[in-house]
């Protein structure tokens, strides 16, 4: 053996100590989560705390001094914390579904791989499965940076009493899939409306010849692909592992760099941090100055305002419901006073929950 091979096999027992450690540490950090989890039990207090997660994220990207990436701690720690929390109860998290969606995706960054993840055919059903207690959290599509918002989402808080407990950011990559990977045997491609959206520029310039037919989700298109060796569907490179598709073209979005914005909703409000934002639905008099008398208190407070969307009350003809994300947590003092402002100029103010922002998830 050389002496450069002398050197290597060295290295690798000392890297096959420091493994055998982790995994000792690993082990004594579960033995702390299941006497964790029996204090909650007692106590009846609730086993998920998402503030105690990004106060651990936050707490090792401060102290990390490197080499090893500090961009990489968070999925590292996301899996050990997933882990860990099944030992205590095994979390299950409802999702639009089927798998292999960007929003099964989303559900599997926020919560890691030992979750218990629940398909659900609709967005209503995805609220329904944690208003029965048969979910813990729901997770849901509300904007894409290329197509907009979901407004089917915005509805469903108009009726709704489940909170925002969170926020995913996710970037979204379209591949187009089929059986062969050949694109002469493509005689139509199937996909969600908004992945056709987001890819209709390549489309147009490479297969203009092929009608685009819309599905449910883009893992329904994949699995229409894989029964039809005619078909192609726009989905995710895991929609292509799951139905066992070969790859036509990779990322073909019109927009690189596009993310997809998820919100996490439950039965419990997030704790606060020092990093928040608070969705709100407000409904307004109908005058002039309406619009203005709304965003005032605002300003007034220097809160800044990061998003406002309008729905059809579905009321009457020119009423509407105006969702709004500022920045703070509803128990800080100055958002307090800018909705009892809010409250005296609007005929509903709802709260629809303050959480953690995501800006370190698209990392």
């Amino acid at each position: 053996m050389s002496e450069t091979e002398d050197r290597i096999a060295a290295l690798r027992r000392r890297i096959d100590a420091l493994d055998t450690q982790i995994l000792d540490l690993l082990n004594r950090r579960a033995d702390l989560v299941i006497e964790i989890g029996k204090t909650k039990a007692e106590q009846r207090l609730a086993f998920h705390a998402p503030q105690r997660e990004e106060q651990i994220h936050a707490r090792l990207a401060a102290a990390n001094r490197g080499p090893f990436p500090t961009a990489a701690l968070r999925p590292v720690y996301r899996e050990i914390i997933s882990a860990c929390l099944s030992l205590e109860h095994p979390l299950r998290v409802a999702y639009f579904g089927p798998k292999a969606t960007f929003t099964h995706q989303a559900c599997m960054k926020q919560f890691g791989l030992s979750a218990e993840y629940i398909p659900a055919r609709t967005i209503a059903d995805v609220f329904g499965e944690v208003e029965k207690g048969r979910a813990d959290y729901g997770v849901v599509p509300i904007e894409s940076s290329t197509e907009g918002v979901v407004t089917h989402t915005l509805d469903m808080f108009a009726a709704s009493e489940l909170t925002i407990c969170g926020e995913i950011l996710l970037e979204v990559s379209h591949n187009l899939l089929s059986r062969s990977g050949e694109r002469g045997a493509i005689a139509k491609i199937y996909s969600h409306p908004q992945a056709i959206a987001q890819t209709r520029r390549w489309i147009a310039e490479h297969l203009s010849h092929v009608p685009v037919l819309e599905a449910t989700s883009t893992a329904a298109a994949a699995e229409m692909a894989a029964e039809d060796p005619s078909a192609a569907a726009i989905a995710s490179e895991m929609a292509a592992a799951l139905y066992g598709l070969s790859f036509v073209a990779r990322r073909i979005e019109d927009h690189a760099g596009s993310f997809t914005r998820f919100l996490v909703i439950g039965r419990t409000p997030a704790a606060p941090t020092e990093h928040d934002k608070t969705s709100l639905m407000v409904s307004i008099h109908d005058r002039v100055g309406g619009l203005y008398r709304m965003l005032k208190p605002f300003a007034d407070h220097a809160i800044n305002l990061t998003k406002i969307e309008s729905r059809p009350s579905k009321r009457r003809l020119g009423e509407y419901i105006f969702y709004l994300d500022i920045e703070g947590n509803i128990a800080d003092p100055r958002v307090q006073q800018a909705l009892e402002a809010l409250r005296g100029e609007s005929l509903l103010v709802k709260s629809l929950g303050s959480y953690p922002r995501a800006g370190g998830n698209a990392a």
